[in-house]
């Protein structure tokens, strides 16, 4: 061997593991080498279910990060501007239907709580609710026609974010991790970044891969120093034996799946150990946004205890972005109950609910587009902000008096994107005078969920899952494409 040719374990007449050890390559690091070094091996392993081809078209956007509203953010205050409500306020809602609200108390209607002002160069309407996202008018295409099959806070919530009412069923970014796979060989293809002040309701079923291969469930990352936990032996005398229990485990479990078992948790299981390995060397250096630049550290509003958590959140949700995660998601809100709450379940007072809120995200959001767009990252990546359903226009109380907080109401809300693809600047749809119902091109999660599959190239009817005798989709057997917001 010359000293100029590049040593392997052949050339050395090493096995692998002695090849490592060679170079001095130990512990869960050596594990991460072994995994990419017999990739190909496996990638011809016919045992591993892989998905069948969803019919690409063009992609627009090849990562999304999608922020979760946790508890219905009131459409009325936010993002539809419905004139109408203020010349009406105070005054009784006049329908022949009951409405189907969480609790049922119908009081009078009621004006926002914030002024509404056209923003940017679009003209778009947007509420002091948000004063930064305001600004960043002209980035974001807003639905103001979406409506849900559910009142209630867990079956809406796994709606947006499966398709389907019930828990079991994989959600958005699970789907396009089976669909897509993985853009990178370090990290997840779907990341999850919980508030810090609880889950959201119905917890990690929000975030299930459901029937298909346990691979591509979200993967929970927390703030703080430490965003996967356990994800370091405590000891260092642990961490240099890791490499040779894990080889021992892994050998165990690949004599296990070639007898035969075909147990997808079984095949996942040993796929995460190996990720585990490549993670312990990536998910410091993505974690470590302290040494972004004072500027973008101002631009989150990390220097700012009100929005600083959030903003953390946000700006590691770019770093993973930047390298390769397919599909990351915030929420904002965790327990619906409690006085006060922390969600977006604004029952008893909205200016106050929302307003504390509000502080929490939308500098960060607003920095996140603004981030994104100058870097270039806003081209091929999608921007998702939405929540389970919207407030009524009528305040939550009986009586003659207009109460402060208004309940839940699924017959027409808002929620918008920004990114490649989309026209940004413009409305979709339109709920009636006073924000009640979606009365122009209605639309439900099955066709947002399909616009999104779109965007990332994928025909909604075609990504395809058989179980249980049936052939499984995100959309289930509805869905249309909001074309007119495509560019």
């Amino acid at each position: 061997m010359s000293g100029n040719e590049p040593a392997n374990a052949a050339n050395l007449g090493l096995s692998r593991r002695q090849w490592l050890t060679h170079w001095g390559i130990q512990g869960l690091a050596a594990t991460a080498i072994i995994d990419l070094m017999s990739r190909d091996s496996r990638a011809a392993d016919r045992s591993r279910p892989a998905p069948e081809e969803p019919h690409p078209l063009l992609p627009k956007v090849k990562r999304a990060i999608h922020i979760n509203l946790v508890g219905g953010l009131s459409h009325v205050d936010s993002f539809d501007y419905r004139p109408e409500l203020i010349a009406r306020h105070g005054k009784s809602l006049v329908t022949d239907e009951t409405p189907d609200t969480f609790n049922g108390k119908i009081g009078l209607l009621r004006k926002p709580d914030w002024r509404f002002a056209p923003r940017g160069q679009s003209g778009l309407m947007v509420s002091e609710l948000f004063p930064h996202i305001a600004r960043q008018a002209d980035l974001i295409t807003v639905v103001r026609s979406m409506t849900s099959e559910s009142a209630n806070h867990t079956p809406a919530l796994f709606y947006a974010n499966s398709g389907f009412q019930f828990n079991g069923f994989p959600s958005l970014g699970s789907w396009l991790s089976f669909g897509l796979g993985n853009e990178s060989d370090d990290l997840p293809a779907f990341v999850v970044l919980p508030d810090q002040r609880g889950g959201p309701n119905g917890g990690a079923s929000n975030w299930s891969s459901g029937f298909l291969p346990a691979e591509h469930q979200g993967v929970v990352f927390h703030g703080g120093a430490e965003p996967v936990r356990e994800l370091f032996a405590p000891t260092p005398e642990g961490r240099s034996a890791e490499g040779e229990i894990l080889g021992f485990i892994d050998s165990v479990n690949r004599r296990h799946a070639a007898s035969g078992a075909g147990d997808s948790l079984l095949e996942a299981r040993m796929r995460s150990y190996a990720l585990a390995a490549r993670m312990q060397l990536s998910v410091p250096e993505t974690a470590a946004i302290d040494g972004e630049t004072d500027e973008t550290r101002e631009l989150y509003g990390l220097n700012d205890p009100r929005c600083a958590e959030f903003g953390r959140r946000c700006l590691l949700a770019r770093r993973l972005a930047e390298r390769g995660v397919r599909f990351i998601q915030l929420f904002s809100g965790g327990p619906i109950a409690g006085s006060p709450r922390a969600s977006w379940d604004a029952h008893e007072n909205v200016s106050q609910n929302h307003g504390a809120e509000a502080v929490r995200i939308d500098k960060p959001v607003a920095a996140l587009l603004a981030d994104c767009h100058r870097r270039g990252l806003l081209d091929d990546t999608l921007i998702l902000f939405t929540t389970e359903f919207g407030r009524t226009p009528f305040a939550q109380s009986e009586g003659n008096v207009a109460g402060p907080g208004r309940d839940h109401n699924r017959y027409g809300f808002s929620l918008w994107m920004a990114g490649g693809g989309l026209k940004p600047g413009v409305t979709y749809g339109s709920t009636d005078d006073i924000g009640w119902k979606a009365v122009e091109k209605p639309s439900t999660w099955h066709d947002f969920h399909a616009t999104v599959l779109r965007l990332f190239g994928i025909d909604h009817t075609r990504l395809t899952y058989y179980h249980n005798g049936i052939e499984r989709r995100l959309t289930n057997v509805h869905g249309e494409v909001m074309r007119d917001i495509l560019a």
